[in-house]
């Protein structure tokens, strides 16, 4: 019998991601996707692609929100016209974020007759859905892949249930329903999602395009469906893949969502890019879907963009409001800086910070905290103990501890990771 008990035993369980799939690399500009690079974040715009201020302002902040990979609709002669104005109007403001063509239907007229356009892209990204029907499709693919070839451009070819090759499911229905034992449905569905990304990237290399151009991705809007797709074609292939739920919705069902599909996936190696797909608020912030994305890397471990702030949920021994004022000023605070702080202070997005509500997990959360501060709750003494390194380093009282605490923080990280440090 151990200490456990009768028929108990100890399990050492590491904690942490599997190692990282392997998967070829894919260098976009200054932008590498899979291979050994970190997971890199990307977004979309929802602007009308032929308004060029409208479109290079909401890039421009996408970028500045720590978006690595901007994608933009290009639908029409209009749209692609204004391609290489955007692009140039960016460079003008030091934004370099490669941006990503979203082609349907007509992409290979529109990348044949606006060459500017054609160039101005890193990355053409084509549904084989609906790149083209019947007799037309295999033609129009290739007219495409041919054209990045031609302009040494990566593709991401994006499979979406939503307009999956009809031709292809059916015949995979028809061969199912003629098993013995057929499989359901959904199973069949899969199975098409991933046959057709895989042969679609068999054509493009029979044309000539090399695997170190060639990203994939399987949208789907379910959770389960995108968990099992994407895990089909991480075991089947070893392109740079691209995850993301698809339709994932508004506020937090599409936050849940996303996170809950691509931490599964993240956690078993898979994925080299991710892009969580909001629907914002009527007027809403564009950018949240990049923090988002950001919060999905760092809380699982895999990469770090901003300072972590622990704080406790409150309960009926916190009924004062100012530890969750403090926690909110302190974490918009940190990230407002971070863009200065990447430049002066490299290394202060791993800074872990503690704003604690009460004696009860105050102290000891703050000790596990690079700085940490424990707010007084209901009955306790008005004085809130500030640890920095695991040690009690003072402690604060009257009207001004939120903004001591923040000067103490800024202290930490310029003595910590200033040029001095």
């Amino acid at each position: 019998m151990n200490d456990l008990g009768a028929g108990n035993t100890i399990t050492d369980i590491e904690a942490g991601p599997k190692p990282r799939r392997r998967s070829v690399p894919v260098r976009m500009g200054d932008v590498t996707v899979g291979g050994n690079a970190p997971i890199v974040v990307q977004s979309m715009t929802n602007t009308d692609t032929a308004d060029i201020d409208a479109t290079v302002a909401q890039v421009t902040a996408l970028a500045r929100a720590g978006s690595e990979l901007v994608r933009i609709t290009v639908d029409r002669k209009e749209a692609a016209a204004a391609v290489p104005h955007i692009y140039e109007k960016l460079l003008k403001r030091g934004i370099d974020v490669p941006l990503v063509g979203d082609f349907h239907y007509i992409g290979h007229t529109l990348l044949a007759e606006h060459p500017a356009c054609a160039q101005a892209l890193a990355k053409y990204r084509i549904n084989p859905g609906n790149v083209g029907f019947k007799d037309k499709k295999d033609k129009q693919f290739g007219a495409i892949i041919e054209l990045a070839i031609a302009n040494d451009k990566a593709v991401r070819i994006g499979v979406n249930w939503g307009s999956l090759d009809q031709d292809l499911l059916t015949g995979l229905m028809d061969e199912n329903a003629a098993r013995a034992n057929p499989k359901s449905a959904r199973a069949v569905m899969h199975e098409a999602i991933v046959q057709s990304a895989l042969k679609s990237a068999e054509q493009a290399r029979a044309i000539g395009l090399g695997a170190e151009k060639i990203i994939l991705s399987a949208k789907v809007s379910q959770v389960q469906d995108l968990v099992a797709v994407n895990s089909m074609l991480a075991r089947r292939c070893d392109y740079a893949l691209h995850l993301g739920l698809t339709e994932a919705g508004m506020g937090s069902k599409g936050i849940a969502g996303s996170s809950a599909a691509m931490g599964i996936l993240l956690q078993q190696g898979i994925g080299d890019t991710i892009r969580v797909s909001l629907t914002p608020e009527p007027g809403g912030d564009r950018t949240l879907e990049v923090k988002v994305a950001q919060e999905i890397l760092q809380t699982m471990g895999l990469r770090s963009f901003v300072p972590v702030v622990a704080a406790c949920p409150g309960c009926g021994r916190t009924t004062s409001t100012v530890f969750q004022e403090l926690a909110r000023d302190i974490e918009a605070f940190l990230r407002a800086e971070m863009p200065a702080w990447r430049e002066k202070y490299p290394g202060a997005e791993a800074l872990n910070v503690a704003v604690m509500g009460c004696i009860v997990n105050g102290p000891g959360e703050s000790k596990h905290a690079d700085i940490g501060i424990s707010l007084p709750g209901t009955g306790e003494a008005p004085a809130a103990p500030v640890f920095i390194d695991g040690k009690k380093a003072l402690t604060l009282r009257g009207p001004a501890i939120a903004s001591d605490f923040k000067a103490l923080v800024v202290d930490y990280v310029d003595k910590r990771f200033g040029a001095g440090a």
